[in-house]
């Protein structure tokens, strides 16, 4: 599941279960302060946070710098999802051990540990509940799509046993606008993957109108007027983008607006062997 639907707003899971598990993690160290009489950890617990987003974000600007620096300023566009966890972990982590090295800090480490713990704890056992309670996909999807002509078709008949993006998008959705020429660029440059746009609730009309303005050149353009796709992969929200490989397994995807740094990431993972 990649969204969580909120009232009219549809977030990202992702970010749903960090905010949860921050919460636990400060509950249980305000808990500790107040009914252990323990030092309070949720300030480290912060720095941790920062430092770990801080590293995560840096090492995937370092791993795609020459994506970020055809483009500098997108640097600090987060919204793409370019972060490396096991970088940020490792920061938060050396953090933590830092600031608890010296004697006079001993009496923190219990209270930052339990911290820890519980807000780890509440992120795998909130991630485990999704993920029993929501049906991925083994195969590509069989939905019933149209061309913008009015043709049948499939993602399995346009995939031709090749790996496959689906990007998920509709007219009226700015991220989806704004994304739209990083993944035409890459369609042109890759042969050896299928792009696929998938509109979303939209006729053909809309969805011609928009192409024609845009000035976008892209293959592959079909319609999903029931959101068929966005159900199947969990996701009620646009721009959704799914990355199947020649199997037609689900191997990624990303939820809001991709970048190139973002997308090169994604589409490292369906390649071909040796077309990197």
């Amino acid at each position: 599941m990649l969204s969580l639907q909120i009232g009219p707003l549809a977030l990202p899971t992702g970010l749903v279960l960090l905010f949860v598990s921050l919460c636990v993690a400060y509950g249980a160290a305000w808990w500790l302060r107040k009914y252990r009489r323990l030092p309070d950890a949720g300030p480290l617990v912060s720095d941790m946070l920062i430092a770990g987003l801080l590293a995560a974000r840096l090492a995937f600007v370092l791993r795609w710098h020459e994506q970020y620096l055809a483009a500098p300023g997108s640097i600090l566009n987060i919204r793409d999802g370019g972060f490396l966890a096991p970088a940020g972990i490792a920061a938060a982590l050396a953090i933590a051990a830092w600031r608890c090295r010296r004697p006079a800090m001993a009496l923190m480490r219990r209270p930052l540990a339990v911290s820890v713990a519980c807000g780890a704890l509440a992120w795998g056992v909130s991630s485990a509940g999704i993920s029993l309670a929501w049906d991925k996909p083994a195969a590509l999807p069989a939905v019933a799509l149209q061309t913008l002509d009015g043709t049948s078709t499939s993602l399995a008949a346009l995939a031709g046993g090749k790996p496959m993006v689906v990007n998920l998008w509709a007219s009226w959705c700015p991220p989806c606008r704004r994304e739209m020429p990083v993944l035409a660029a890459a369609q042109q440059a890759r042969a050896d993957i299928v792009f696929v746009y998938a509109n979303q609730r939209e006729d053909a009309a809309a969805a011609t109108a928009f192409l024609d303005r845009s000035g976008a050149t892209l293959r592959n353009v079909v319609l999903d007027s029931e959101a068929a796709l966005g159900k199947a992969a969990g996701s009620t929200a646009l721009p959704t983008t799914l990355f199947y490989d020649a199997q037609g397994r689900l191997v990624d995807t990303h939820l809001g607006e991709l970048s190139d740094a973002s997308l090169a990431s994604k589409l490292q993972k369906i390649a071909p062997p040796g077309s990197l």
